[in-house]
């Protein structure tokens, strides 16, 4: 039973992260369905939001009332900047690229995100780069290779790869003229740079948001349901000015109410969670080299119920997209594992190192009462039960 217990407390962190990665392709798949009905991405960043939330904010007052930090006018700032780059800029501009390319094209250039992430760091001096060392050289390497996929992704669309399911549904939509087709790669190419921007914005939000993490570190919930909020207000006036259409706000009970309650409750809220828990036991490293996963499902899954159209070039820019974020991640590991081997090595000696003045009088002490080694034990504990600060991840 004790084997059997602890085989699950292994595996739950994996069942954890494919279990998220279903939950992200599934979030593509509907809101890709209710973009093709004619659901205004404006609308649905608003109702997203909203939901989200509602469903946040209860928890951060019940969990985070007490001692919450006071809102100046820089940290108001620092959420108002936060709402914009997410929920307005980054997710109108995603939803519209994916409503112009697909949910698997959108998927393989969200892997562009540590890689811009790591790009931005270095922009704002937030991280320093040693060339001559083999972890920087990985993550400015696979950088370069991340851009490069994404480049030939959307430049070169190449033809279309049939699937054994889908050949059928391909060759009985009839065949297009010259015009349409000019038209759908016009589309293609734009999705691209929207997506292109989507990630960029998410990428400056990361910055930001480690600056704001120093002031609610302990307070994460109330600073997610502040942001959702700040981010709902702003996108109800970009969508004022956006969308000329009062019918656009109308919601039933629908694939568009699917869609919205599906993305606040699942993607923004239960994710925030489930990342969270995972990354304070396996680190952000072990929850982003999943994200590959859920351009695969998503592949599946949109070939299955949408006969999503699967180009060459984008699958071999994926397959680029992919090593380069794996090149990134594995100098990001390097560089985590050296620095907890550099903080252990500070913290030691000033936690074990014995007072020169009283160290006849100590080692005596202790030998005579017999607890020299329990004391060492508890210095090597509080040596290495350090705090390692731990980013947030994107939720799709």
């Amino acid at each position: 039973m004790k084997s059997g217990g602890s085989f699950f407390n292994t595996c739950k962190p994996y069942i954890a992260m494919i279990s998220l990665q279903f939950g992200y392709a599934g979030m593509n798949i509907i809101t890709k369905i209710s973009l093709n009905g004619g659901m205004s991405h404006y609308v649905l960043v608003v109702y997203r939001h909203a939901i989200a939330t509602a469903v946040i904010a209860p928890f951060a007052f019940f969990f985070e009332r007490k001692a919450q930090p006071k809102i100046t006018f820089p940290v108001f700032m620092q959420i108002f900047i936060l709402g914009l780059l997410g929920p307005v800029i980054d997710q109108n501009f995603y939803y519209a690229g994916l409503k112009l390319t697909s949910p698997t094209f959108s998927c393989a250039m969200s892997n562009m995100l540590p890689a811009m992430t790591f790009v931005m760091a270095i922009i704002f001096r937030m991280e320093k780069v040693n060339i001559k060392k083999v972890i920087y050289q990985a993550k400015v390497v696979g950088t370069v290779i991340t851009v490069a996929g994404a480049m030939l992704m959307t430049l070169y669309k190449g033809p279309l790869v049939e699937m054994a399911w889908t050949a059928h549904r391909h060759s009985t939509s009839g065949s297009s003229d010259d015009t349409s087709k000019d038209s759908s790669d016009r589309d293609w190419f734009i999705g691209c740079i929207l997506l292109i921007i989507a990630t960029l914005a998410w990428a400056s939000l990361f910055i930001l948001q480690k600056a704001a993490l120093k002031t609610y570190s302990n307070h994460q919930l109330s600073l997610t349901s502040m942001v959702c909020g700040m981010g709902t207000l702003q996108a109800i006036a970009v969508t004022f000015v956006m969308e000329h259409n009062p019918s656009a706000w109308t919601i039933g009970w629908d694939m568009n109410l699917l869609a919205a309650a599906y993305a606040g409750i699942v993607t923004s809220s239960i994710s925030y969670y489930v990342q969270g828990v995972v990354m304070k036991t396996k680190g952000p490293v072990f929850a982003t080299a999943f994200s590959p996963l859920m351009m695969i499902i998503v592949a599946i899954m949109g070939s299955f119920i949408l006969a999503e159209k699967i180009y060459l070039g984008g699958m071999i820019g994926s397959a680029i997209i992919v090593v380069g974020l794996y090149s990134v991640l594995w100098g990001k590991y390097k560089e985590d594992q050296e620095n907890k081997h550099k903080l252990l090595l500070e913290e030691i000696p000033e936690v074990i190192k014995p007072n020169n003045n009283n160290n006849n009088n100590n080692n005596n002490f202790n030998n005579n009462n017999g607890i020299g080694n329990v004391e060492e034990e508890k210095a090597a504990a509080v040596a290495i039960d350090l705090p390692i600060f731990t980013p947030p991840i994107k939720p799709t």
